[in-house]
């Protein structure tokens, strides 16, 4: 799993509520579970016109043109700034996997759905909460000054824009912190405690299984 140490990137605003997993990235895509390729069918009902499938040259699809994801001023973003309950609905890991590879490292709400806020850190994501009184600053910058690039720190545990306007702190789990900031999924989590793990068997008469 990639390192989070520090991300400076364009945010884009996704000002709506309760946004959930199917709308994240919609059923009929969940086929696979390479964890890559997901991307272009993220948010797929909104960004398109017509009905996305699997398999589809999405670059001939018509677009939304009114949708944020579509707009000039926010192609390239890798921050989304959007409201609470984000990630709501079934537990499809699919869902991080597909912002992950639209290009999002860190999602900032005021609150996320427990299934999915505990995927992302497995996956890369940083998904930040924020009181709403922040969330709506950043959203109303984002929204008003197309183009604002935040710098979010997760060493220092801190957000900020290039004019400090926006200057905040935050509080996350340190063993959360010590994951992403180390880039160890579940996998890797359990491979750093090996030597334990060996010892622990040896000392209790555990045999490997061939």
């Amino acid at each position: 799993m990639e390192k989070f140490v520090r991300h400076d990137g364009l945010v884009a605003p996704l000002d709506r509520a309760n946004v959930d997993t199917d709308q994240i990235i919609p059923k009929q895509f969940l086929k696979s579970i390479k964890r890559t390729g997901f991307g272009p069918n993220l948010f797929d009902e909104w960004r398109y016109l017509d009905e996305g499938f699997p398999g589809q040259d999405n670059s001939s699809r018509p677009l939304n043109k009114d949708f944020v994801l579509n707009l000039p001023a926010y192609q390239g973003a890798s921050v989304l700034i959007t409201r609470r309950n984000f990630g709501c609905g079934s537990s499809r890991e699919h869902a991080p996997w597909a912002l992950m590879d639209f290009g999002f490292k860190a999602i900032i709400a005021p609150s996320f759905a427990d299934i999915f806020y505990n995927n992302c850190f497995k996956n890369g994501v940083l998904p930040l909460v924020l009181p709403p009184e922040q969330v709506r600053e950043i959203m109303d910058k984002a929204e008003s000054d197309p183009g604002i690039e935040l710098n979010v720190d997760l060493v220092s545990q801190r957000v900020w824009d290039e004019s400090e306007e926006i200057s905040i702190s935050f509080d996350i789990d340190a063993a959360r912190k010590d994951a992403l900031v180390n880039g160890l999924d579940d996998i890797g989590l359990t491979l750093r405690m090996e030597k334990d793990i060996g010892d622990y068997e040896s000392k209790h008469g555990f045999k490997a299984i061939s």
